[in-house]
């Protein structure tokens, strides 16, 4: 359709809310498309932090284990194990 058919048929007021419309939906998609760009890095970002800290969890469940073992201490298996059950439930 043309913009001059358009002017003619409602008249320069309606039309001109049109356009204006128009170009307010064209600039919203743009904002929330970088906004949503921006989310999925940042969920990226968490999801590896998450890997990490579950890595140290674990790292430093064995260091507890090894320095038990050195010293001569029993180390605590009940920790432990609750330790591992919270890693299986992961949603």
């Amino acid at each position: 359709m043309d913009f001059v058919k358009l002017l003619a048929d409602l008249g320069f007021p309606i039309a001109s809310a049109i356009v204006a419309g128009y170009f307010v939906l064209l600039t919203l998609k743009f904002i929330l498309a970088g906004v949503i760009g921006g989310i999925r890095n940042v969920e990226n970002i968490v999801k590896r932090l998450d890997g990490r800290v579950v890595t140290m969890i674990s790292e430093v469940q064995r260091l507890d284990v090894m320095i038990s073992h050195a010293l001569g201490l029993q180390p605590d298996y009940d920790r432990i194990s609750r330790a591992e059950q919270e890693d299986q439930r992961r949603d």
